[in-house]
C-alpha cells in the first residue's frame, strides 16, 4: 500500500503544479526568462523532459516525505497537512531562495517557485496520509 500512496501523492503534486503553473503562466514565464516561440509560449512546452522530470521529481519528493512521516509518526490528515506545509516553507524553499537570490533572479520567481513548493509539499503530505 506504501507504493501506491507514494504514486498517488507524487501524482496529486504534479498536477496540483500544473494548476499553479496554468495560473501563474505569464507571470512565471516573465519572471524566469524562459524562451518564447512566435505564439508567445514556452520554446521547449512540447519536449517531454521537463514534465517526466517533474513527475519524477514529485514521486520521489513523496517517498522520501513517506518515509520521514513513518519513522515521526505522522499518521492523520492534519499531521500530514502540516509537516507537508513545513516540508516546502522551511526546507525547500529556503533553498530555492538562496540559488535564485544568488543567480539574481527576479523575486517574483522566487515567490512563485517557493510557492509551488510549499504548497506542493502541502498537497502531498496530505494525500499520503489519506491511505
Amino acid at each position: 500500500m506504501e507504493y501506491v500512496s507514494v504514486l498517488v501523492a507524487g501524482v496529486a503534486g504534479f498536477m496540483f503544479g500544473a494548476v499553479w503553473y496554468t495560473v501563474l503562466a505569464q507571470s512565471w514565464m516573465k519572471a524566469s526568462g524562459v524562451p518564447l516561440d512566435d505564439s508567445g509560449q514556452p520554446a521547449n512546452r512540447a519536449d517531454p523532459v521537463p514534465y517526466v522530470t517533474s513527475l519524477l521529481g514529485a514521486i520521489l519528493v513523496a517517498g522520501m516525505m513517506r518515509h520521514t512521516f513513518e519513522l515521526s509518526g505522522i499518521d492523520t490528515v492534519g499531521k500530514g497537512l502540516l509537516s507537508g506545509l513545513g516540508i516546502g516553507l522551511f526546507l525547500v524553499s529556503p533553498w530555492i531562495a538562496t540559488f535564485y537570490s544568488f543567480g539574481a533572479k527576479p523575486r517574483r520567481l522566487i515567490l512563485i517557485d517557493g510557492g509551488y513548493a510549499t504548497f506542493g509539499c502541502t498537497v502531498i503530505g496530505t494525500v499520503l496520509t489519506l491511505f
